[in-house]
């Protein structure tokens, strides 16, 4: 089992910045799928950003595009959230997220994914 821990999470004011961090540990390998998932209140859980392996983005939501960025360190045991320009509608519970299936599935459904982090919450104020 692969351990994820999230951190830099927080409350910012509309346009502030916040950047999300995923430290993974454990059983891990070399191809794997890897990112950020959403869930606010009443609505469904969301893929936000996803990278594949040695740092090839495949997923960004349409709702963050310009504004946030998914990244990896020189490591590649940590995955960075880069959030600029932060809307209310962001404020969510951003949980990392990763699995170990082909390139393909790497693609923004969260039932592809086996590992999860314990999320961290992102508040924005108008």
């Amino acid at each position: 089992q692969v351990h994820l821990m999230e951190s830099g999470g927080g409350s910012v004011q509309a346009g502030g910045s916040l950047r999300l961090s995923c430290a993974a540990s454990g059983n891990t390998y070399s191809s794997y799928c890897m990112g950020w998932f959403r869930q606010a209140p009443g609505k469904e859980r969301e893929a936000v950003g996803l990278i594949y392996s040695g740092g090839d983005v495949t997923y960004v939501a349409d709702s963050v595009k310009g504004r946030f960025t998914i990244s990896q360190d020189n490591s590649k045991s940590t995955v960075y959230l880069q959030m600029n320009s932060l809307k209310p509608e962001d404020a969510a519970m951003y949980y990392c997220a990763a699995h170990f299936r082909s390139r393909i599935t790497c693609s923004g459904a969260a039932a592809y994914f086996d590992s999860w982090g314990q999320g961290t919450q992102v508040t924005v104020h108008s």
